[in-house]
């Protein structure tokens, strides 16, 4: 087997989950982006847009919609426009307006697990939400990583979706997000237990691809099987362009951070390959972006347009990635070192760029008002 040297650095602290791991340490020096490789077979899988879409987010002076908050995390639209957003260590689901003004407490999510990178996770509203008004949530509880639903209103306790993704200090992976085909996708890691990437049948170090109520979708790689792709160390963005063409993020351990063409049935190399390495005749993918640790530690992910926007926290960035026909060019950072390190980023229904800081984590630089929500509406 061909596959990357792995560099001996003493202290992990470069890439990997939330809070007191291994991989979102303090900012540090420049990056080399590696060259894409040829272009992946496009998925045939779509959505058509009804509406012209709107012009590419502007970037320069954004609207604070929230401030005053504690590590935001997850972050996900309601019909009406106002998002959900996650405290990690206070299990708090926060309703902002895109208006600005004081963040409301909507739900809080019992039994979450604070310590380390655990706790309340990524958030996905219902794509039906009109009708069942479901809200689904990815947190630590006190034997696992689990995905739960629960409703706004009533005060009623979640109901779990899906459970037993084994939890740890770190690499807790923790996004999650319904995809065109209106299945739900949850991005796990590894717990620091690298073998259960290349396991199939451990729900860790996967992307996993469930239905709503949380069985294994139809149609995934292994008939009852959850797992949609593998070999992944811990993955905290999930996005889809406009052609259905899945890109997620992974923090990489010591040398290159990545972001992946999601393909079903994929492996993508974790822990035998990290970065751009030796496919072993094809049975490992590579990533078509990679950053050094340093510059990346890239969590959220969002594309609007043909730019994925990816938020960095050790490199304190928002990256910009052209995409053309699932192709990647050359990566852009923009916002560098001016609000800290970037958790989260996504498109709202009006096209403005949302970003959620996580500066209180216990491995930022913690500035006046943080931590914050930020808006960046879509140019006309």
């Amino acid at each position: 087997m061909v596959a990357v040297a792995l560099a001996l650095v003493a202290t992990l602290t470069a890439c990997s989950g939330d809070g007191d791991g291994d991989d979102e340490g303090d900012s540090g020096s420049g990056a080399t982006t590696q060259p894409p490789p040829a272009a992946p077979t496009p998925s045939a899988s779509g959505s058509a847009a009804s509406t012209p879409a709107p012009g590419p987010p502007d970037l320069g002076a954004p609207q604070e919609v929230a401030t005053g908050l504690d590590v935001v995390w997850g972050l996900a639209f309601l019909p009406d426009g106002n998002a959900l957003a996650a405290e990690r260590d206070t299990g708090r689901v926060l309703r902002v307006s895109p208006q600005g003004g004081q963040a409301r407490e909507v739900y809080k999510v019992p039994g979450v697990d604070v310590g380390g990178e655990g706790g309340l996770l990524g958030l996905a509203v219902s794509p039906d939400y009109a009708q069942d008004q479901w809200v689904y949530a990815y947190h630590t509880a006190d034997s696992d990583n689990r995905i739960v639903r629960f409703k706004l209103q009533g005060g009623a306790r979640p109901e779990v979706v899906f459970d037993g993704i084994r939890k740890a200090g770190n690499h807790n992976g923790g996004r999650i997000a319904f995809g065109p085909d209106g299945m739900l996708y949850a991005g796990t890691g590894d717990a620091a237990n690298t073998g259960s990437s290349q396991d199939p049948d451990s729900p860790n170090g996967k992307i996993l691809r469930l239905t709503p109520e949380g069985d294994p979708a139809p149609g995934n790689p292994r008939a009852g099987s959850p797992v949609y792709t593998l070999g992944h160390r811990n993955v905290q963005g999930l996005a889809w362009d406009s052609a259905g063409r899945m890109y997620a993020t992974e923090f990489g351990q010591n040398r290159l951070d990545e972001v992946n063409r999601i393909e079903p049935g994929k492996n993508y190399g974790w822990p035998e390959v990290e970065g751009e390495g030796g496919t072993e005749g094809g049975r490992y993918t590579n990533p078509i972006v990679t950053w050094s640790t340093d510059d990346a530690s890239p969590s959220g992910a969002a594309i609007a347009g043909d730019t994925l926007y990816v938020a960095a926290l050790r490199g304190e960035r928002l990256w910009t990635v052209p995409l053309t026909d699932g192709r990647a060019g050359e990566p852009r950072a923009e916002l560098r070192g001016k609000y800290g390190r970037l958790r989260t980023v996504a498109v709202a229904p009006d096209g403005a760029l949302w970003l959620g800081t996580s500066n209180q984590d216990g491995r930022g630089d913690v500035r006046d008002g943080d931590d914050r929500i930020l808006r960046h509406p879509a140019r006309s």
